[in-house]
């Protein structure tokens, strides 16, 4: 049986988007609380009944909004120019090593404005 498993998180950072237009808001520093979901994909395991457990999905994910959360994004090695497609792609470089079957990453930077990520 195969399955995707999702595993959501939150974490509050600042940046700025300093290549923007002159006078467009995102220009100037402004914050947003970010919302990500990562979502492993594979075969059920028949003994265990699971893919994955979901610790090892937070496990990986702990160092990484231990950086990220209540941080300036720009400051950040590798989020010099923090858009929420630059960031996905921060995200899978950092979490496809740990989690074998890594098959989306999906990051709102607004209820209303996110970016899904399936790799290169």
């Amino acid at each position: 049986m195969k399955v995707i498993l999702v595993k959501d998180f939150d974490f509050e950072a600042a940046q700025s988007l300093p290549h923007f237009p002159e006078g467009h808001k995102c220009r100037q520093i402004h914050g947003h609380s970010f919302k990500i979901s990562i979502k492993v994909q594979g075969e059920v395991n028949p003994a265990s009944g699971i893919l994955y457990d979901h610790s090892e999905i937070s496990n990986a994910m702990k160092p990484l909004l231990e950086v990220l959360d209540h941080a300036y994004l720009n400051e950040i090695q590798g989020l010099e120019v923090p858009t929420i497609e630059w960031m996905c792609r921060w995200f899978w470089q950092r979490l496809s090593p740990k989690l074998p079957g890594l098959f989306e990453i999906e990051l709102w930077e607004t209820p209303r404005a996110r970016c899904i990520y399936r790799g290169d």
